[in-house]
């Protein structure tokens, strides 16, 4: 439960942002789908690394570096956040085999809620 599974690395440049990590760190970068830059930190077997992506930044979060964390459900962590002082900052968005939503906590820093279908 509310295990961290990825980040997100926001720009307002993410091509130049996925050429600057891939080269830097050697991070393998998908073609982009929705925006986002699939990236892949662990391609050495017996590495661990945790994965995400680089994406452009939303008015609302131009640039920087969110979490997300794995939940069993997401309506109900997204309740439990909010009583706990956090704000709903993207609700809650289906794509093909996830749930993802953005929130900001009550000090003012963003992470992402997923759940996987």
């Amino acid at each position: 439960m509310g295990k961290v599974v990825g980040f997100e690395l926001i720009s307002q440049e993410p091509e130049k942002a996925a050429m600057f990590y891939s080269s830097v760190f050697g991070w393998e970068i998908s073609k982009p789908q929705w925006d986002y830059f699939a990236v892949l930190t662990d391609k050495v077997e017996g590495q661990l690394g945790m994965n995400g992506g680089i994406s452009k930044g939303p008015n609302d979060f131009p640039h920087g570096t969110r979490i997300q964390i794995e939940v069993e459900s997401i309506d109900d962590a997204i309740s439990k956040a909010k009583e706990n002082g956090a704000m709903v900052v993207r609700d809650k968005m289906e794509f093909d085999n996830f749930f993802l939503a953005y929130l900001v906590d009550p000090t003012g820093i963003g992470f992402g809620l997923i759940q996987y279908v």
